[in-house]
C-alpha cells in the first residue's frame, strides 16, 4: 500500500536500504547495536516547491536514485519508509 505513496511539494518518499552487517575489519553487527541505515531508494518525489513569486522549482532528486540522508531526517511511514524533505537529504549516491 504504502509503496504507492504520492509526497506532496517538496517532499521525497524513500524506502532505506539495508545497513551493513558487518564492520570493515569483518566483525559482525548484533541485531541490538545496528543503527538504522542512512541511505535510501528514492520510490517517488513531489511536485517540487514554490519560490516567493510562486514559480515551481523542480526537485533535484528522481525516482531511482540513492540519496543519503541524516539520522533523525524525515517522518517515519512504516518500518523500512520515510517521507523527507528535499533540503533534508544530503547527497545522491553516484552508481
Amino acid at each position: 500500500m504504502l509503496e504507492k505513496l504520492k509526497p506532496l511539494g517538496d517532499r521525497v518518499f524513500v524506502k532505506r536500504l539495508e545497513a551493513e552487517e558487518t564492520t570493515e575489519s569483518g566483525l559482525i553487527i548484533p541485531d541490538a547495536a545496528k543503527e538504522k541505515a542512512q541511505t535510501g531508494k528514492v520510490l517517488s518525489v513531489g511536485g517540487g516547491k514554490r519560490d516567493a513569486s510562486g514559480k515551481l522549482i523542480p526537485l533535484d532528486v528522481q525516482i531511482g536514485d540513492t540519496i543519503y540522508f541524516g539520522k533523525y531526517a524525515g517522518t517515519e511511514a512504516g518500518k523500512d519508509y520515510l517521507v523527507i524533505r528535499e533540503d533534508e537529504i544530503l547527497g545522491i549516491l553516484e552508481k
